[in-house]
């Protein structure tokens, strides 16, 4: 399997990685201080650490929901990484955000519902930044090929697969754990989305619910079977963000969440 090397982390090394910050960067305060705290915690736990956050959301369940301040954001997410000594992802919308993007963060990340769109995935791996391509909710595991064939097709100097949840009927996710493995063996280092997850999608009418009580036990889950990076949500506030209110994980409980996932993994290693 090869190594994504995003930055100064290699995902796809024997520590597990996390990708982890707001769903949105709602202002430059927010992002610094997840970034600090998170970054804090991972450095306690020798945890490498990459910080996320969304410049945009172009994929609200309802147009009147809070989109962010857009490419202009993009500075907050450096600068939160530059404080924090952290690389840094965002995700991307369209081809000719890629460029511009990659110019201040160090992973590209392709949301679930574009995953197939192949003018985005080109455009990214032209910018010679690693790429971070979430399955859709429509897609099954070994169509992950596909993806990872375009990418490569095109480039790319570094791939990682994510899985965020299978579409099982109307507005509900379920995790297929043997897909994993079926994602790993494109040859590419494999993360599990554990707040996404737990979404569902358009639920709340106007926007998505979730289950964040599911968190946990989907992330321990995940490390047994085997990953190589975890990607979390996580607010100091998730009630009150502005995006994914009911699965974003509380900033000031991610130790509780994060070493039982080190522990499994570590078993499971053994």
């Amino acid at each position: 399997m090869s190594v994504c090397e995003v930055g100064s982390v290699a995902i796809g090394g024997d520590r597990l990685v996390l990708i982890a910050g707001p769903c949105l960067a709602e202002c430059e305060q927010l992002c610094h201080d997840v970034a600090g705290s998170v970054g804090e915690l991972c450095r306690e736990l020798d945890v490498p650490y990459i910080f996320k956050a969304s410049f945009d959301k172009a994929n609200r369940t309802s147009g009147s929901s809070p989109r962010g301040l857009g490419l202009g954001a993009l500075r907050w997410i450096a600068e939160a990484g530059r404080s924090a000594g952290v690389p840094t992802t965002t995700d991307v919308h369209l081809p000719e955000q890629c460029r511009d993007v990659a110019e201040v963060v160090d992973l590209l990340q392709i949301p679930a519902f574009l995953c197939r769109q192949t003018d985005l995935l080109e455009a990214a791996a032209s910018t010679g930044r690693p790429v971070n391509v979430k399955k859709g909710q429509f897609l099954a595991p070994w169509d992950t090929g596909n993806i990872v064939a375009k990418l490569r097709r095109a480039g790319a100097r570094g791939i990682v697969l994510t899985e965020r949840g299978t579409s099982f009927g109307y507005n509900a996710l379920v995790v297929d754990m043997y897909g994993l493995e079926v994602m790993r063996a494109q040859g590419v280092p494999v993360c599990f989305d554990g707040t996404h997850s737990t979404q569902r999608p358009g639920g709340a009418g106007t926007s998505s619910g979730g289950v964040r009580d599911a968190v946990p036990a989907l992330c321990r889950a995940a490390a047994a079977v085997g990953i190589d990076a975890l990607f979390l949500e996580v607010h100091p506030d998730p009630d009150k963000a502005l995006s994914d209110p009911a699965t974003q994980w509380p900033l000031q409980r991610l130790r509780e969440l994060l070493e039982p996932v080190l522990a499994v993994r570590e078993a499971a290693r053994r």
